[in-house]
């Protein structure tokens, strides 16, 4: 199987579709007021890179990187399922840390939720630890943080 990613420029139908499928997994499992991922638009800032990760040519997953003052974030990485466990969320994850090193940040966080037990997995395989809550994620109210667990990692 051959994996690719590429920097995607716009809010394509494949971008859509990766980004919706995401939402409805974790709209099915969390209220509004936890769900912290970046809109369509704010995908695009100019501050966001967004990779999608094609497998055999299809697109089978996505994901970005914002950066901010101090640190790099993982938003909404997402790998289909019918495409799991074939190394499509490394080989996004590699093109985020990449492109987070490339930018001249030294520490990679992500906020994700507490019932994304395999995602969770995955991040600490990949040398991710958990930390405390970071950024906008601190002034938030507990409640709408509740749900979140967070995780850095030195590049």
């Amino acid at each position: 199987m051959d994996i690719t990613t590429e920097l995607a420029t716009g809010p394509t139908d494949e971008v859509r579709a990766l980004v919706g499928e995401l939402e409805d997994i974790l709209s099915a499992g969390y209220p509004p007021e936890q769900r912290h991922g970046l809109s369509l638009a704010a995908i695009f800032a100019p501050h966001v890179r967004f990779f999608v990760a094609r497998a055999d040519a299809a697109p089978a997953g996505c994901g970005g990187v914002a950066l901010l003052d101090g640190f790099a974030e993982v938003k909404r990485m997402y790998v289909r399922a019918t495409a799991r466990g074939r190394g499509i969320a490394e080989t996004i994850l590699a093109r985020i840390e990449t492109a987070a090193r490339d930018a001249g940040y030294a520490t990679l966080r992500l906020e994700t939720g507490d019932r994304q037990v395999a995602a969770m997995k995955f991040y600490e395989r990949a040398g991710f630890r958990r930390c405390a809550a970071f950024g906008a994620y601190a002034a938030m109210p507990a409640h709408a943080i509740s749900t979140s667990v967070f995780f850095e990692k030195s590049l």
